[in-house]
């Protein structure tokens, strides 16, 4: 039981993922690779194996998707938008906008047009990709499973991992944009002498030039590592939520083939725990979008 709760838990976890695998490779199967080809893992180690340009379908399959499926919501509310009686999903959307608008006028203290129309889109993407934890965790594997094997391929190694932000790869990706978007703000507001001084002259800023100069390794030192945290903890917090949202979401699932009374009890507390989790996935998206927005701010402040 110990070992089917284990290879469950990891099947659950390993992203569907395509790469090179270089010639001679022996694969889980046993076949050994006639020459150096991309192709789908067969198990972890596989992924691991294929390296650093090693493509997560689902991840991105699944990202995407969700992101053409918001602006085509966001579209067709543009669209059918009237003067008169609006709709529950016109007034779902007007409201989220307001909300969102508010948030940036209250946080974000410099002038661009940019900013507003970002946040919406973090706080939607984001939202949605987490909300993909509320389907149960073996439906859309199990379908995908179908397809797989329908496809002539083996179902053991059909991996679907649905919720986006379960992969630090995402989350880094979009904290890295965020960073290079603090960058660039800073040397155009600031101009780079401005970008090189706050880096330099802060915390410790002195009258005295022969002091000042002193303090200039330990500001930078300082500056920079506050500056590489912003990214690096705005992307682990996302994934690190999610996943252990993810993680509880494996284990109660393990407990419905166990018997009646424990598939009884699992269901009331993935019921109870779906509850909870709304409440995680709508702050998780609103902390990455309001962090982003401050981030935002202070790269356009000019002291």
């Amino acid at each position: 039981m110990a070992g089917d709760s284990t290879s469950y838990i990891k099947h659950h976890l390993t992203n569907l993922t395509y790469g090179e695998l270089p010639t001679g490779y022996e694969r889980a199967d046993g076949t050994v690779m006639s020459e150096a080809s991309w192709t789908l893992a067969q198990n972890g180690a596989e992924a691991a194996d294929m390296g650093f340009w090693a493509v997560h379908v689902d991840t991105l399959g699944w990202s995407i998707a969700i992101g053409f499926m918001i602006m085509f919501l966001f579209r067709r509310a543009a669209k059918n938008a009237n003067t008169g009686v609006p709709s529950g999903f016109q007034n779902f959307v007007e409201i989220l906008i307001e909300f969102i608008d508010n948030t940036v006028k209250e946080a974000f203290h410099g002038r661009n047009p940019l900013i507003a129309p970002l946040a919406l889109t973090i706080f939607t993407w984001v939202f949605m990709m987490n909300a993909m934890d509320l389907i149960p965790v073996d439906v859309i594997p199990a379908l995908f499973g179908l397809v797989f094997e329908a496809a002539g391929h083996d179902p053991h190694h059909a991996y679907m991992k649905v919720v986006s932000s379960t992969d630090p790869n995402i989350t880094m990706g979009m904290s890295l944009t965020v960073f290079a978007m603090m960058i660039y703000y800073s040397i155009k507001v600031k101009g780079i002498g401005g970008f090189i001084g706050e880096l330099t002259l802060h915390p410790f800023n002195v009258k005295n030039p022969v002091v000042q100069a002193l303090f200039i390794p330990v500001n930078f030192f300082l500056e920079i590592v506050g500056l590489v945290a912003k990214p690096i903890s705005l992307a682990l917090r996302l994934f690190g939520n999610m996943y252990a949202g993810e993680m509880i979401f494996i284990l109660i699932a393990l407990m419905f083939p166990v018997g009646l009374l424990m598939a009884s009890l699992a269901g009331v507390l993935q019921l109870g725990w779906a509850i909870f989790h709304i409440l995680v996935i709508t702050l998780q998206a609103f902390i990455f979008m309001m962090l982003t927005i401050v981030y935002l701010s202070m790269a356009h402040e000019d002291h």
